[in-house]
């Protein structure tokens, strides 16, 4: 791996954050800058999961998967207000406007944790298939849709009972659920088959299986609902592929570093970025719907980045490194978690995958 250029070492779990810089840049200046960091209790050297932001009350809601925790911080202070226990191996984090509650999927137990953010504890649990991962919540319908992703399977939440309504069963494993506000339909990622699924809110049914195309195991989604674009992070071979929602075809592939995971479109700057295994942030400019290139090189957590983020740079993005998953991108900011030895560090993202340590679907 090539040197680093800075390394946050803490007694404690740290967060740190950066900025987007918007304005143009000059060739060669940073993309992203570190604004704060945020310490976190602990334990050491256990492996986080995934993002999000209530906006609300402006708090990160962070999942610790190995500790089993579910850090609420307040992005006003930088501060830790709780550290929420009852979510082992939590995964998934997903907000419902509104209703002041979190969704965690926690792989630990197989269950979907119901938190009160009032309340800052979990007031409920569901049991659910193998392996809850991503999550969506389509607010126009009240439910949460969380990919179970071992089950082969999506279970639908009412939002308003806190019960699983529904089970829908695949013969795949299922990638990155996200709902469509423009098409009011949930999309979920069908990562053995390469396949895009599409399921209407209203029955809760299946209507609808497109091919991919060159696309190898998608899991990772993100959404660009105004121009009918879906983003998928390919994590077979190694590339992001640009989905017409309208038409129901691929219409770009590009490639990108080893170990692509998760995937995060901003429509302010309009940029994906797609986190991935080997601690590279890929970041592709949309010039229009029809045409997207790379953009030169962001800086590079040593073990792995997550990005997560809300409706002006949307919510919750998440990499996995040496089978580990670190960070976040949240609002108009980039949070960078430590994985290993309290150590949070950053070095020069690159294209072509010099660095490409083993990876694995964790």
């Amino acid at each position: 791996m090539s040197p680093r250029q800075a390394i946050l070492r803490k007694t404690n779990w740290a967060l740190a954050v950066a900025a987007l810089l918007l304005p143009a840049l000059p060739a060669g200046a940073a993309t992203l800058k570190q604004i704060a960091t945020v310490d976190l209790p602990g334990p050491p050297g256990k492996r986080f999961d995934y993002l999000t932001i209530d906006y609300d009350k402006n708090y990160l809601l962070s999942a610790h998967l190995a500790a089993g925790l579910l850090y609420v911080i307040d992005l006003k202070t930088n501060t830790l207000v709780k550290a929420i226990p009852g979510v082992p191996g939590v995964e998934g984090v997903e907000y419902a406007p509104g209703l002041n509650k979190v969704y965690t999927s926690d792989s630990g137990d197989n269950k979907i944790g119901v938190v009160d953010l009032n309340q800052l504890k979990v007031v409920k649990t569901l049991p659910t298939e193998a392996k809850p991962d991503g999550s969506a919540y389509a607010g126009p319908f009240h439910k949460v849709y969380v990919s179970d992703e071992r089950g082969k399977a999506e279970a639908v939440v009412d939002a308003s009972t806190d019960t699983i309504v529904k089970t829908l069963h695949f013969a795949s494993e299922t990638g990155m659920p996200q709902y469509d506000h423009v098409a009011r339909k949930v999309y979920v990622n069908l990562q053995d088959q390469n396949l895009f699924a599409v399921i209407d809110p209203a029955t809760d049914t299946v209507v609808g299986r497109y091919p991919v195309g060159r696309c190898d195991g998608n899991h990772g989604m993100a959404l660009d609902p105004e121009h009918r674009r879906a983003f998928l992070v390919c994590e077979g071979n190694d590339l992001m592929t640009v989905f017409d929602l309208d038409k129901h075809q691929p219409i770009a592939f590009l490639p990108i570093p080893s170990g692509g995971d998760v995937v995060k479109f901003d429509p302010g700057l309009k940029r994906i970025y797609v986190a991935c295994y080997s601690g590279a942030i890929a970041v592709v400019q949309q010039e229009d719907p029809d045409h997207y290139r790379k953009l030169r090189r962001l800086p590079r957590a040593e073990e792995g980045t997550q990005l997560g983020g809300g409706p002006q740079h949307p919510p919750r993005v998440r990499a996995r490194a040496r089978g580990k998953r670190p960070p976040s991108l949240a609002s108009s900011r980039l949070c960078c978690r430590p994985i290993d030895n309290n150590v949070c560090s950053y070095a020069p993202l690159t294209w072509d995958g010099t660095t490409r340590p083993t990876t694995r679907r964790v």
